[in-house]
């Protein structure tokens, strides 16, 4: 077997290791403009900014509204130049990786090609978000695209990284794609409340509590499931480092999501840096799982030795 393996690695050249490593680096940057866009997005809405530009895809019919910028205008407007840049990026990766498949991985055209569509869908709803003056359900599915655009750059950036496994997983991928999925569905809750401003209808009126507690009782799954993974992690002697790393990483991003979480709710969301920070934590976390759960599939076999594994180192 290990003769097997030093033959698929010295079959590689140098052009197709260029290529990898060149999409490689385009999805780690195109990924961390997405999370900061992510973010930018929630102070829009918790700022007040959404409409801050009345019309789209321009600024009061400019590209860069000198006249009228204040911090709302100018909040509202970045969010719209970093999405033009990452769908500039994505288009990007889409060709190259078209232009390089015959020294590629056969999904991976694929995958960029649905990344794309991703990032046209989501223009879409952000400009259905300012047409439909920030009707909650289209609010909602504009985040919940941007994080499965996101997770589908993690899982082409974690397939693409060099990995050799050591075929100790277990059940651990199907635990750590189930905590994601769940945190996940916890983070549309979450854009719901946000959008429905369900806390401050709850508190001031007594409605949409149901919304809220949702989001509230949401919490108990992604939190069980991300322990578990956590919990199988340590119990695994010889669990690759870099699998228990992440799991490490995930229950920090838990403790300081909870934290958060019960921040703003006892705050009634007054303190907008925090609404903020609890959902980019939310979005690394689920950032963290799906990168593991791709390392732990690529590992799961014994030695990790997968037709994905071969491809990708």
């Amino acid at each position: 077997m290990s003769e097997f393996v030093l033959n698929q690695q010295t079959t590689l050249n140098p052009t197709e290791h260029g290529a990898k490593e060149r999409i490689r680096r385009l999805v780690w940057k195109i990924s961390i403009a997405t999370i900061i866009l992510m973010a930018i997005g929630s102070a829009t809405r918790v700022m007040n900014a959404g409409l801050a530009c009345p019309d789209w895809p321009l600024c009061y019919g400019e590209v860069v509204p000198v006249k009228q910028m204040n911090l709302q205008v100018f909040l509202e407007w970045f969010h719209r130049l970093d999405a033009a840049l990452i769908g500039i990026s994505a288009l990007s990766l889409a060709i190259m990786s078209w232009w390089n498949r015959r020294v590629l991985p056969d999904w991976l055209p694929w995958a960029a090609t649905f990344a794309l569509g991703l990032i046209f869908f989501q223009g879409i709803l952000g400009g259905l978000t300012v047409t439909q003056l920030l009707r909650f359900d289209i609010v909602t599915a504009h985040l919940g695209t941007a994080l499965l655009f996101f997770t589908t750059l993690l899982v082409i950036g974690t397939a693409l990284l060099p990995y050799q496994g050591t075929g100790t997983v277990g059940k651990l991928p199907i635990i750590s794609l189930t905590a994601a999925i769940f945190v996940y569905i916890q983070s549309l809750l979450g854009a719901l409340v946000g959008s429905r401003w369900a806390l401050h209808q709850c508190f001031g009126a007594s409605q949409l509590c149901s919304v809220m507690y949702s989001h509230i009782g949401g919490v108990v799954p992604p939190t069980l499931a991300t322990l578990a993974v956590v919990w199988l992690s340590w119990r695994t002697p010889a669990l690759h480092p870099t699998l228990r790393y992440l799991a490490n990483l995930a229950l920090g991003c838990l403790i300081l999501q909870i934290l958060l979480g019960v921040a703003t709710l006892r705050l009634h969301l007054q303190v907008e840096p925090l609404t903020v920070a609890h959902q980019a934590v939310g979005a690394t976390l689920l950032g963290i799982l799906v990168a593991f759960t791709v390392l732990a599939f690529r590992d799961r076999t014994a030695n990790g030795i997968t037709p994905l594994a071969l491809s990708t180192q």
